[in-house]
């Protein structure tokens, strides 16, 4: 029932998609009380234009660069189609980003306005008075949750000046806007907020619908389907797997009033019941080992190797009633999911699938249906997209730099022709800095990043992340992150969990045992030689992985 659109453009696919699926539900918010903010496909549809209108009388051209900063909720993608229909650029940033990052990347993107929440305009300021004196300031708390036929007013600052403006009324359908082409610039994504270092994603209309469009190998999508959206949307993870590709096939998608930690996210599932969730590993990893790993520990049915699938599938099914009870499609993605959580949600029959991508595709580069892949795969590449293990790259044995080309992959990084050189080979293949093997089937395995390898003293390859999935297993650690020690010894450094930090007498002892445990898995020449212990938890990417070279 997937939309049938003219063009590959962020434009056509609201367009489509508002006409098709009419008064179908498209967004939703919850709320502890409820259920709120519902929203049509028609209506969105509609303040899309309105908003696309309203940026051009305020003097926002095609090709003009609008920044986006908003929690999720049914107004961000109102907001990202309207700034399409005003032929704009968006610019969807991070709410993490600090009001100085913010202003870094307005400067470097030379955007022309900003559209931000309420939340958001707070967190800024008295920075928003930083901003070119004419640069708009809109605030999108308006865009969703009335009908078409009622008139909605937007706050606007211009100059420091804030006014109430009317969205313009009485918009014919057939409207076409600006009529940007597939290939024209459509979002940038900047992968770092860092004063120093900004990298913006260029993404055009045809990166973003195709790499949307591909997902429908991964999972079939319906009008009767339900999503509930816990990544930012300014993420390109969540942007392709949890908006572009439920949207263009009418499903609804469901935001939450704040943070989803388990306290929040768990009664939602109950309420809405989803079908189709796309997360980091951490998210089910945190499942697993707080509220099912002990249980299976005690289990009899576990221990006992005969029993042990009856035992997982009783708690994969708990797992999933937990869920909401009717998950058929849970994506995992953004870093690599822990050996022993994989191995129970197999045995559990548990509904995953562990794609891989990058923002430079769009992001998705393999990806697999559930319960169709290996072990340790993230599954074949997408259709369309091309991926080779670059030899003369670090690795031995078949293991290599990932390397892709396709219709997902970026058309470079912003204002940086020197970036953008180095990030493709000579023939025209993405640069992935990942390393990673294919099977000959060719299904992709990834072992983690080319700038992480660590050589060993006998010129072995030793993959940290490998090692720092090990120590994550352990009941008394948090999270971990190795390295080579100043002497060339591989360095464990481990934030404890709570429990282990009680037992203060006996930690030292604690580490010697967790070194020892760790190194009888371990080859030889990846065996630590001490553990760090550290107090404070990591800083981390928005996809919850390490900053290593913060601490190496």
């Amino acid at each position: 029932m997937m939309i049938n659109f003219a063009d590959n453009t962020l434009e056509g696919l609201c367009l489509a998609a508002s006409e098709k699926y009419g008064d179908r539900h498209a967004f939703a918010l919850f709320k502890e009380e409820g259920i709120s903010r519902r929203i049509s496909y028609r209506t969105a549809g509609y303040r899309a234009r309105q908003l696309g209108l309203l940026l051009g009388q305020l003097g926002i051209s095609p090709g003009d660069r609008v920044l986006l900063i908003s929690e999720n909720r049914p107004e961000w993608p109102v907001a990202y189609f309207g700034i399409a229909m005003a032929g704009a650029v968006s610019i969807p940033l991070l709410t993490g980003f600090s009001p100085e990052q913010v202003l870094h990347i307005a400067g470097h993107a030379g955007a022309s306005a900003i559209i931000l929440s309420g939340e958001m305009s707070e967190k800024m300021g008295q920075y928003k008075s930083k901003l070119p004196a004419a640069m708009p300031v809109i605030f999108l708390d308006n865009l969703a949750g009335a009908g078409i036929d009622d008139k909605i007013e937007i706050t606007v600052s211009i100059d420091g000046s804030e006014k109430r403006i009317p969205l313009p009324a009485s918009i014919d359908d057939s409207v076409r806007f600006h009529g940007r082409k597939p290939d024209d610039l459509a979002s940038i994504i900047y992968t770092s907020g860092t004063l120093g270092g900004s990298k913006g994603v260029m993404l055009s209309g045809a990166n973003l619908i195709s790499c949307a469009l591909s997902t429908q190998s991964l999972v079939t999508i319906t009008p009767r389907d339900r999503v509930i959206s816990v990544l930012p949307l300014a993420h390109a993870y969540e942007c392709s797997l949890g908006l572009l590709a439920p949207f263009m096939s009418g499903a609804v998608i469901n935001y939450l009033d704040r943070p989803p930690s388990a306290s929040v996210l768990l009664p939602a599932a109950k309420k809405l019941r989803p079908t189709i969730m796309v997360s980091v590993p951490l998210f089910i990893e945190k499942m697993y080992y707080s509220g099912v790993a002990p249980k299976l520990r005690k289990s009899r049915l576990y221990r006992c190797p005969v029993t042990r699938p009856l035992a997982a599938l009783f708690a994969g099914r708990k797992l999933k009633k937990v869920l909401g009870g009717k998950m058929s499609f849970f994506g995992v993605g953004g870093a690599p999911l822990s050996e022993e959580v994989e191995d129970f949600l197999r045995r559990a029959r548990f509904p995953y699938a562990h794609g891989y991508g990058l923002t430079e595709a769009a992001p998705l580069v393999a990806g697999s249906a559930p319960r169709t892949f290996p072990f340790r795969s993230v599954g074949p590449a997408l259709k369309g997209v091309e991926i080779r293990i670059a030899a003369n790259s670090g690795g031995v044995l078949g293991i290599g730099e990932i390397q892709v080309r396709g219709p997902n992959v970026m058309m470079g990084y912003y204002r940086d022709e020197v970036q953008t050189r180095e990030t493709f080979t000579e023939d025209g293949w993405l640069r992935t800095g990942d390393l990673g093997s294919i099977d000959g089937r060719g299904r992709l395995y990834v072992r983690g990043r080319l700038k992480a390898l660590i050589l060993g003293s006998g010129g072995e390859n030793i993959y940290p992340e490998e090692i720092e999935g090990l120590l994550g297993t352990s009941e008394i650690v948090e999270e971990a992150l190795v390295f080579s020690g100043e002497k060339g010894e591989l360095v464990a450094m481990v934030r404890l969990t709570d429990a282990a930090k009680a037992a203060v007498s006996k930690i030292e002892h604690a580490m010697e045992e967790l070194r020892a445990w760790a190194n009888k898995k371990l080859a030889s020449f990846s065996r630590l030689s001490r553990i760090e212990i550290r107090n404070e938890p990591f800083e981390k990417t928005p996809t919850m992985k390490i900053k290593r070279y913060l601490y190496v």
